[in-house]
Order: structure tokens, then sequence, then C-alpha cells
């Protein structure tokens, strides 16, 4: 394969802890300590507890397989050498086909932090969205050493924001906040866990990405390490500042850390959470969209989607008719969810199915490649046990994956000799 036809080596490590901290840090920071606190009370810190400590396993297990086989199909190549083409082939379309949905859902509620915090409506919030899911695509097209760059800017202001709310909830945090202590019983642990598992998924969409990285092993090991405990952290103070303000109370469950950062600060604090609702949640954008344009890429490298997504931008060198399908993806999924159609809680559940069984996918080559390497099983083991308890809770978007096969199916019939 000639130059022009590959993607260029420019994620180095700072880049690439940038990448994986705005992959998993992402919306999830800003609504789930406040959902899983008023499913548990103060009991949920012990939910946090506990995926804090799987955190590592979680991102070790993808970092161990980017480091040892870096591709622009990360789990869907991972996959293909663990269990053949065809397998791989429908791991990477369900973590493609997740990208249109999630990402328009991380923008809608980054929006709707800008437009809550600052009482405006739903058009300026779709507005707004519309805004994020452009920019991301755009500094995906000049490449991902621009986009890294952007990414460490914005993930410092991020958790300069997040530590300063924290900071700020300490004079209002009281001990009566965390009694009674566990208001709900023991299943309500149980119940705050698996959705704080969603918030601890994402290291898979930057071993898409790893094919880009200057050093794959330092990138995807000592890389994904730091980009844990910056996660881990970040997400125990912000749970921490939330049961211990009562926030979820007060100001909402979906939208505590407006409260407790516009009590202090007034119409400031509201104008700081509500951009950094949108710094987040844009930072989520450009490492999926990134992603998934490289999974389209690799999948039409291999014959296994429409020849034109192989398409490289003869300046950056960047997949930009991967790219292209993702906009057209997202107008309309965007375009759906003004007409009312559908809800944004129906959207964010429908990529759920995909994600995880991407994540499955990942575990499971994880514990037959990584034979060589004790550890490398262990976690994989974990991390793959962990993620199959949690399956179960998607319901019936199960189905979404269910479609996406019989789609595939009907592809691969055409395309008999490619396959």
């Amino acid at each position: 394969m000639n130059t022009s036809s590959q993607l260029k080596k420019t994620i180095g490590m700072p880049q690439a802890v940038a990448l994986y901290v705005s992959a998993v840090l992402g919306s999830g920071v800003l609504i789930v300590p406040g959902l899983a606190a008023e499913l548990a009370g103060p009991a949920s810190l012990l939910a946090w507890g506990g995926m804090v400590l799987l955190i590592l396993p979680l991102a070790l297990s993808m970092g161990l397989l980017s480091a040892r086989y870096p591709d622009a199909g990360g789990v869907s190549h991972f996959v293909t050498l663990a269990f053949g083409q065809r397998a791989g082939t429908i791991i990477g379309w369900f973590f493609l086909m997740s990208v249109p949905i999630g990402a328009p859902v991380a923008a809608l509620t980054g929006a709707g932090y800008m437009t809550a915090a600052l009482g405006l409506g739903e058009h300026i919030r779709i507005l707004i969205a519309a805004i994020m899911l452009a920019s991301g695509l755009i500094i995906n097209i000049v490449g991902m050493q621009v986009a890294g760059k952007v990414q460490i800017g914005v993930v410092i202001a991020i958790v300069a924001v997040l530590v300063m709310a924290f900071v700020l909830a300490l004079p209002n945090m009281d001990s009566i906040h965390y009694t009674p202590f566990m208001p709900h019983g023991w299943v309500s642990i149980g119940q705050a866990g698996a959705i704080l598992f969603w918030c601890f998924i994402g290291w898979e969409a930057v071993s898409h990405l790893s094919e880009e990285f200057t050093d794959p092993r330092k990138a995807a090991i000592t890389g994904v390490t730091i980009a844990a405990i910056i996660v881990g952290v970040l997400y125990f103070l912000t749970a921490l500042a939330t049961v211990g303000t009562q926030s979820y109370l007060h100001g909402g469950a979906d939208v505590s850390l407006v409260w407790i950062i516009s009590q202090p600060l007034g119409i400031w604090g509201a104008w700081i959470a509500g951009l950094t609702g949108i710094f987040i949640c844009t930072a989520t954008v450009i490492a999926y969209a990134g992603a998934a344009s490289r999974v389209g890429y690799a999948l039409a490298r291999q014959g296994a989607a429409p020849r034109l997504m192989a398409h490289l931008s003869k300046r950056f060198h960047t997949p930009v008719a991967a790219i292209g399908f993702l906009g057209i993806c997202f107008i309309l999924v965007l375009s759906v969810y003004a007409s009312g159609i559908v809800s944004l809680t129906t959207l964010i559940q429908l990529p759920n199915a995909t994600f995880i069984l991407t994540y499955l996918g990942g575990c499971a080559a994880g514990i037959r490649l990584l034979k060589g390497s004790r550890t490398g099983v262990t976690i994989s083991w974990i991390s793959f046990v962990a993620t199959a308890i949690v399956f179960p809770f998607t319901g019936w978007a199960v189905l979404y994956p269910l479609l996406i096969v019989i789609l595939y199916g009907l592809f691969s019939r055409k395309q008999p000799s490619k396959i």
C-alpha cells in the first residue's frame, strides 16, 4: 500500500491520553452522578468505588491489544485475528453504526446542559448540537494531529472545571446528607452500578486510532493507564460532590452539576456549567467520530463496506468519505429528533447493545490473543465477565444489533468474493 493510501502516524502519548479521557469522560459525568444518587442515595458512592476499581482492567484490556495489534480496525481487527473475518466485520459494523446515534445523543446532552443553565429553548439546543457535531467532523478531516492537540486543551479545561466544581461544593457538603446511607436497600446499589457501567466504556473507541500512534506500546499502555486514573478520580469526585451537596435533589438529577457551580457563582456559574457540558460532549464527539471513520475506512479497505469509504483526503490523509457518511447520519438523526418522532431517552437506548457487544468482542479477543501474558488474559476475563453481566440490562435495544446483522447478511450476499 503506498503512502497516499495510508493513515499518518501523528498521535503521541499526550494526544492519546486526551483522546482516551474524552472518549470515556463523556456525557456520563454530567448526568449519571445525579441519576445514581437518585437511585441509591449516598450508597451510590459504593457503586462508584467498585467501578473505579474496575476501570483499570477495562482500560488495559483494550490498551494491551492496541499496543500489540495497532490497526484502524481496532476491536474489529482484534476479533478478526481471534475469531475470523466474518466475526470481525460484524463487530466493526456494530461500532460503526453505534456512533451515528451515540454522537448526536452526546451533542444533544451537552447542548441541553447549556440550554438548561441559561433557560434557552429546544430549537437552540438542536442548533448548538449541530454545531458541535460539525466541529467534530471538521477537526477529524484536518487530521488526528490537530484533533489530538485540540483534545489536550479541551481535556485540561474539563479537568480544571470539574476540580473547581468539587472545591466549590465543599462548603455545601454536610455529613447529614450522607444519612440515611442506604435509603433504598442493597439492590439499589446494583441498579446504580448497572447505570455507572455505561460511564466506563469507551476505551475500545481509541483502539481504532491505534494505527496512527507514533509509539503504539507507550501510547496504548502507559497512556491508557494515566487516562484511567484521571477518569476514575474525576468521576468519584463529581459523585462525592453530588451526594454531599444533595444537588440531585435541588437542581434535578440530570443537571446536578449546574446547581453545584451556579449556587456560589450565579449566572457566571451557569455559563461555566453550560460551556463545560459543551466542551465535554464535543470532545466525546471528536473521539468517536474519529474512531468510527477509521472503522469505516478499515472495513472498506478489506471489502466489507462500500469501497468509497476507503477514500482518503489527498491533503490530510484522513478518511473523508467515511467522515462524510457520518455527517449524513448525524443530519438524519438530528432531523428525526427535531421532528419529535423519537425522544432523547429512546435514542440513548438504541446504541447501548451495539457498544456493549463491541466491547464484549474485544474482551473475548483479548482472552485468546493475549495468551502469552497472564496479566493480559486475567484482565480480559475480568472485563468480559463484567460486561456480560451488564448486557441483559440493554433490554429491547438488542433489536438494533440484530438489524445490523440482517443488513450485513444482505450486503455480504451481494459481494461474496470480498467477504
